[in-house]
């Protein structure tokens, strides 16, 4: 006679997350992690400003602590999403990776090429993981668009080409250290357009050469730039072109445009086509709108946020680098850096 023999399948452990940060960009966050509650445990959420943790707890539910050390010394923690202003990135980065902690950071990396290349090195240096949160990367649009780049259905590019069209109010500029070099390390480039800086070279691999002008309009008062305009040239010999500005009212969806020898694929907000020489066409649509280009910057679905903690939760449970990882955002910051460069001298640049 057989005995029957319960089997007990063990469950993946949640994983314990600490949130560094509490300003407008945690809201996202904080759904995204809310939705993922059954893979993952916020344990706390930091902010040095007192109102602003009990605003964040008051909204999401989630627990506070009153210190940062709260969440760096704590040993169960498995990994940090950082949130606050760039600058102070590599010092929170450092921090974390010192107790083992991997690190979900927010765009930009750092406020300098210099500062960037150190945060990428640490995560190197100590084994964690470093996903950057470059949400765009994840929507279906873009997605489906760099797997057909990717198997060919273009053919050779030989032309690749993005642009930015933002509106950003000056009442947006005058929070204290907005486009400032010491607080953000740049403007539109930097914080704004990155994200589909990211996504062509996703799409296009890096460019090699740039030549480019970089100014700010009379639309606003700042230190930084909010308006770009650049040429470039690609390692392959295709051309293309980057535009980039938060001074364009009242701010209309980005776009990337790929030319290849077999087609051309563009993507405009939330639309996307291909057409292909062969006669096909095929059209491309997300349903999570990512908007965030007129005066609200935070109008936009937490759902591409979502897709990016998942990755990283599954990038953690299988040992593999994100999706969004922080040797691609350094290839972002390689661009721009070459970009501001090249505009100061009025000279090409390599990148």
């Amino acid at each position: 006679m057989l005995e029957e023999v319960a089997l007990t399948v063990a469950q993946p452990r949640k994983l314990r997350a600490g949130i560094i940060g509490l300003g407008m960009a945690s809201g996202p966050h904080a759904l995204s992690l809310i939705d993922l509650q059954d893979q993952v445990e916020v344990v706390g959420a930091f902010s040095p400003t007192v109102a602003r943790r009990k605003a964040f707890a008051d909204r999401f539910g989630l627990p506070i602590v009153a210190s940062a050390d709260g969440i760096f010394d704590d040993p169960s923690i498995d990994y940090v999403v950082i949130l606050t202003p760039p600058n102070s990135h590599l010092d929170l980065v450092e921090r974390a990776a010192k107790g083992g902690k991997h690190v979900l950071l927010e765009k930009p990396l750092e406020i300098s090429l210099e500062r960037s290349l150190q945060v990428v090195q640490t995560a190197e240096r100590t084994g964690i993981k470093l996903g950057i949160v470059l949400q765009r990367r994840f929507r279906p649009v873009f997605t489906e668009t760099a797997r057909l780049v990717g198997e060919g259905a273009l053919g050779e590019i030989v032309s690749a080409s993005m642009r930015l069209s933002n509106w950003r109010a000056q009442s947006y500029y005058d929070a204290p250290g907005r486009g400032t070099l010491a607080r953000d390390g740049g403007g539109v480039l930097l914080t704004q357009a990155i994200h589909t800086i990211d996504q062509l070279i996703a799409l296009s691999g890096l460019p090699t050469q740039v030549i480019s002008f970089a100014a700010t309009s009379p639309v606003h008062r700042m230190e930084t730039e909010d308006t770009v305009h650049a040429a470039l040239r690609f390692a392959n010999g295709a051309l293309g072109a980057l535009s980039a500005t938060t001074a364009a009212y009242p701010g209309f969806p980005d776009a990337l445009e790929i030319v290849g020898t077999l087609g051309t694929a563009r993507i405009e907000g939330d639309d996307g086509v291909i057409h292909l020489t062969d006669g096909r066409r095929i059209e491309l649509h997300d349903d999570l709108a990512d908007g965030g280009s007129g005066a609200d910057p935070m109008a936009f679905s937490h759902g591409n946020h979502r897709a990016v903690h998942q990755d990283f939760l599954n990038a953690i449970a299988t040992d593999r680098q994100p999706q969004a990882s922080g040797v691609d955002a350094l290839k972002a910051h390689r661009l721009i850096d070459a970009i501001l460069r090249a505009s100061a001298t009025g000279r090409v640049v390599r990148v």
